[in-house]
């Protein structure tokens, strides 16, 4: 499924299905698969401050996208770890 630039991959790899998300970086325009383990998610206490994070393996730039609904579904889904955001008063 493709939603906003993340899409969610299963393969099977010796035992249960690895998921992987096919991604792309807005620097250098390259489409790639990561892991769970190379995506992060922060989920804060509006649609500004929720987006999940990667490093390009390509260029190395550091890649910030906002996440909605369905991808923060399809990320805590698949296993990327998930930072919640607290506001502090």
């Amino acid at each position: 499924m493709d939603v906003a630039g993340i899409t969610r991959m299963s393969a099977v790899v010796d035992g249960p299905a690895a998921v992987v998300f096919r991604a792309a970086c807005p620097d250098c325009r390259a489409s790639f698969e990561l892991d769970a383990s190379a995506i992060r998610l922060a989920i804060g206490g509006s649609r500004r401050t929720t987006f999940y994070s990667f490093t390009c393996p390509e260029c190395e730039a550091a890649v910030r996208k906002p996440a909605g609904e369905r991808i923060v579904e399809l990320l805590t889904g698949g296993g990327v770890r998930t930072l919640r955001l607290h506001q502090t008063v």
